[in-house]
């Protein structure tokens, strides 16, 4: 299970030093569970079509080289919303052919360069198109173009993670007076255009609000294809946003079961005339990320303990900034890296940012920290030590990935075998061995931020440029 893997490398980096005074904070990637939520969204949807679908991952959710790598391995592709984010898709070797490009904000240099190689686009509105018609007119290329809709069919829980809302940003609103009529004309006008991209929104959508935008997508392009009197549109881009359970080792919703609301919801996109491009982020990458940071000091304040910890706002910035709405859980292990056990004690966690608001949990019940031990903070893979913030120059932790396989050296899980400095180590129960032994191996993803690349980010070879 996820949990006995975690545990085992929480143990793991104690004993090999990979978190230590020294490196008081690490991410941890668990590779076979990354691989099996891959396995698991390709296999829901292959259960319900015969039709071509890219699984493209977010990379928003997680933009780390190697872990693309790990999911184009697994056969996903990418989806791209920035020139930053496709330079790491082509650094990951993920191919132009599997690289779709949404974004609010395309320049014309990040439209030509797409369809210089290739790359899937979905414009975001008839002003984008206008740049597309030139574009287009000026060279051939071999990108499917496509324009992205608002269904404005309302909000989930989130609201800044809604976007199918009334006055969402994203896409053209196809309730809004004459929108609807003119996306219509504008598809006609355009042979080229042959997609729909849609997204409902993320954490806090329920899944039938989902299937719902997807569904108003469908018929558009129905509609679309009637008046042309031909299949123009010949590819729906459902998004992604399945959400996830925060509050246990839960997977929550799973891709099957998404798969056959959509089946039952939207019969007519698995019947074969649609191909079908997702962009899944946050579900993938989530329950397989884990922060471990040193408990440095506890403290009583107003009578109620506090473990100052190494990690805060630096790594979980939206749950400092918005606990209610991205709570976080906090498990206690003892200076070994064992789970920590004792009387449950409500206590307060925090991290070493100077401000106030710094916490990871408020009045959370955990066996009391002491100095010294380790808090795992799961379900981090997604949107949290990937996005490190700069706050008090903190830096950025090292990431590694691990795999677990058994003593004996049989039915373990493999390893991501693609970053570099690789570590060996037997993390076991210390009582002579249990069923939950294995050797876990550790391999970086992305090296700790050294104080001398924090210097030179923040214009350290420029010292003199003001006072010249």
């Amino acid at each position: 299970m996820a949990s006995s893997r975690r545990d085992l490398a929480v143990r793991a980096s104690v004993d090999q030093g990979l978190l230590s005074p020294a490196e008081p904070v690490v991410a941890l990637l668990d590779t076979a569970g990354i691989r099996a939520s891959a396995a698991a969204l390709t296999s829901a949807f292959a259960a319900v079509t015969d039709a071509p679908v890219l699984h493209a991952f977010a990379v928003k959710a997680c933009p780390l080289v190697p872990v693309l790598r790990l999911l184009h391995e697994a056969g996903l592709g990418a989806e791209v919303a920035s020139p930053g984010e496709l330079a790491l898709a082509r650094a990951a070797g993920i191919p132009a052919a599997r690289t779709v490009l949404d974004s609010p904000a395309k320049t014309p240099d990040e439209l030509r360069q797409a369809l210089a190689l290739g790359i899937a686009v979905n414009a975001d509105n008839l002003q984008e198109l206008a740049r597309l018609d030139v574009l287009v007119a000026a060279a051939p290329t071999a990108s499917p173009l496509g324009i992205r809709v608002n269904p404005q069919i309302g909000a989930g829980s989130i609201g800044a993670l809604s976007t199918a809302t009334a006055t969402s940003k994203f896409g053209v609103a196809l309730r809004d007076e004459g929108a609807r009529k003119a996306l219509v004309q504008a598809c006609l006008e355009r042979p080229w255009l042959t997609r729909l991209h849609t997204h409902t929104g993320s954490q806090g959508v329920p899944l039938a609000l989902m299937a719902e935008g997807v569904g108003e997508a469908y018929a558009l392009a129905e509609e679309i294809n009637h008046a042309a009197g031909r299949r123009q549109i010949d590819t729906l881009d459902i998004g992604g946003g399945l959400p996830v359970d925060f509050h246990s080792d839960e997977e929550g919703p799973r891709y099957a079961e998404y798969a056959r609301l959509l089946a039952d919801t939207v019969p007519g996109l698995f019947d074969g005339r649609y191909g079908l491009v997702t962009e899944f982020g946050r579900s993938l990458l989530a329950k397989h990320g884990t922060v471990l940071a040193r408990v440095e000091y506890t403290k009583t304040s107003g009578g109620r303990p506090i473990a100052v910890t190494h990690a805060g706002v630096q790594v979980a910035t939206r749950t400092v900034y918005a606990p209610e709405a991205w709570p976080l859980r906090v498990l206690a292990y003892d200076s070994g890296g064992r789970p920590r056990t004792g009387d449950v004690t409500v206590q307060d966690v925090a991290g070493p940012a100077c401000f106030a608001g710094d916490l990871l949990a408020t009045g959370r019940e955990l066996p009391l920290l002491h100095p010294g031990d380790v808090v795992a903070v799961p379900d981090t893979g997604a949107y949290y030590f990937a996005h490190p913030y700069a706050y008090n120059s903190l830096p950025r932790p090292g990431v590694h990935g691990f795999t677990v396989t058994e003593k004996d050296g049989g039915g373990g899980d493999s390893g991501a075998g693609d970053g570099a400095g690789g570590h060996g180590g037997g993390a076991g129960d210390g009582d002579g061995g249990s069923d939950g032994d294995g050797i876990v191996t550790f391999t970086t993803v992305r090296e700790p931020q050294t104080l001398a690349e924090i210097v030179a980010e923040s214009g350290g070879a420029h010292a003199d440029a003001l006072v010249r």
